[in-house]
Parts: C-alpha cells; structure tokens; sequence
C-alpha cells in the first residue's frame, strides 16, 4: 500500500492508474476506521477498482469546535487496517493543502440546496457545504472514479450524489449498506467514545429505525412509532422523520411506496444518526 500526503502526488497515481486502464475506486474517510469502512474497501476491490481511500478530518464540517476536538485519531491503527482490506493507496493530505486558508473562511463553497438545509443540515448549518465541498475537492484531485459511501449518512449519500449531477462530474457513486454490530448498533467513529451504560440506550436508535419498517404504514403512523420508540430511552431526540429518500421532502398520508426514515439522537453528548426503508401505504 502507498501512504501519500502531497495533492499531486495523490493526482498522478491516479491518473497513472487509468492511463493503464485500471478503473479507480475512491473511499472518502475522516479516518477512526472500523468494519464499516472495511466493508467499503473490500466492495470495491471485489469489483475490481483501484483502491483510494483518503482520511482526512475536515473541519468545515463541524459546527461544534468541540465535537471536532472529540473526533477520534488512530492514524497508526487505520493505516493497518487499510493495507489489510485492500487499499492500495491510503492519501493523508494536511489541512494546509485542503483548505490553506482554514481557520479563515475558504472564498468557495460548494451548496446542495434544499437537501442540504433539512434534518442533519438544519440541526447542523453548514454542515453540508462542509461536506460538499471537501468531497468535491477530492472528486477533482483523483478525477474519474467510482465513488463509495455508506448508507449509514443517508443525507450525505444523497447530497453527494446530488451534487455530482448537478456538477457533472465523471463520478459513479455507490452507496452500500449500514455496517451493525451485533446488538445493531450502527458502527460509527463516535461510538468510541459511548460508555457502556450510553451505548445500551444508543441502541433506541436502531430499534426505533427496524420498528418503523416492519409492515407498510402511513407517514404519520411511521413518524408515532419512531418517536415512541425513541422517547423509551433517556436519549435526547435530534429528529425522527420519513422523507422521500431522493428528494428529502417530507412523507405524506396520501404517499405509497418507499421511504425512508431516518432519527438523530444524543446520547451523554455523543451525536448518533440511524436510518432504514420503509413502506408507505396511503390513504385509501
């Protein structure tokens, strides 16, 4: 595996790539790798991509200084982990050479309108631009690529792939299932730092996301079952809401189909989102 840190670098081992018609895969982390991001590594050398994994906490991001100070570093272990699942190429680019201005504002933002500005976006504001950009800078530096994220951030997965019609860029993105552990738990970086008594009441969480897609429903009926689920445990309820799981508006009783919900929490300080299908049926 090549551990690279300079842009350019990261720029001509991809176009190297290519250029020996080798298709390149790109996995975008913020590094604190667990079996989640494993499972992206391991999707996309099984499809036989040229694996690019970056890891790079991006500040812009955080709308809370001390969350980003929270935020887990295990450069050491990620970099193990990353040559055993098949990276080929782990890129550790410095916040200098991603945002040279930071901690002044970056003169160019990159904005997904409307799905950007809901749930995660209005609890988080600026949240996605942070997102958007920094993806959109490293969809440019390692140029045409299959783009893997989890579902485990459906809002983000949607924002990106938003962003990449939009933009044009020659990106496919693909999205991949939520990685659990054993209880449900969806895996996360912040997970590390739940004590035992909080990672228990967590995994309201993911009960409330499986109750909600046992049988079809209407919105309404969804929206009840999460919320009762959520107000079971001593979490501090974020949001609990079912959107049309492209466009991000909100799910109606006269709706049939596929949706999604998707619920926030916090847990002893600790930010959790969850997520899962579900089944619309309408008013008759």
């Amino acid at each position: 595996m090549r551990l690279l840190r300079d842009v350019e670098e990261w720029r001509a081992f991809a176009d190297a790539q290519r250029a020996a018609h080798r298709r390149v895969a790109l996995v975008p982390t913020m590094g604190a790798l667990h079996a989640g991001h494993w499972s992206l590594f391991t999707t996309a050398k099984e499809r036989g991509d040229v694996v690019i994994a970056t890891s790079f906490v991006n500040p812009r991001q955080f709308d809370d200084q001390a969350d980003l100070a929270r935020y887990p570093h295990t450069p050491e272990v990620d970099r193990a982990a990353a040559e055993t699942h098949g990276v080929d190429c782990l890129v550790e680019p410095s916040l200098v050479e991603m945002w040279p201005a930071y901690p002044d504002p970056t003169p160019t933002t990159v904005s997904v309108r409307a799905l950007g500005d809901v749930l995660e976006g209005a609890a988080r504001p600026g949240h996605f631009d942070g997102v958007a950009s920094v993806v959109a800078k490293l969809l440019i530096v390692t140029g045409p690529c299959r783009v893997y994220f989890g579902e485990k951030d459906f809002q983000q997965l949607a924002v990106i792939r938003q962003m990449v019609h939009d933009l044009s860029f020659a990106v496919e993105v693909v999205g991949c299932a939520i990685v659990r552990d054993g209880d449900g738990l969806a895996l996360s970086s912040r997970n590390a730092q739940l004590s035992d008594d909080a990672r228990r009441r967590a995994l309201v969480l993911s009960r409330a996301v499986a109750r909600a897609g046992e049988a079809p429903t209407s919105a309404s009926e969804l929206r009840r079952v999460l919320r009762t689920t959520l107000a079971s445990a001593d979490v501090e309820v974020v949001y609990a809401e079912v959107v049309d799981p492209v466009t991000f508006a909100p799910s109606g009783d006269g709706d049939s189909g596929e949706a999604r919900a998707l619920v926030a929490a916090i847990v002893d300080g600790v930010r959790l989102i969850d997520n899962g299908p579900v089944l619309l049926k309408g008013d008759q």
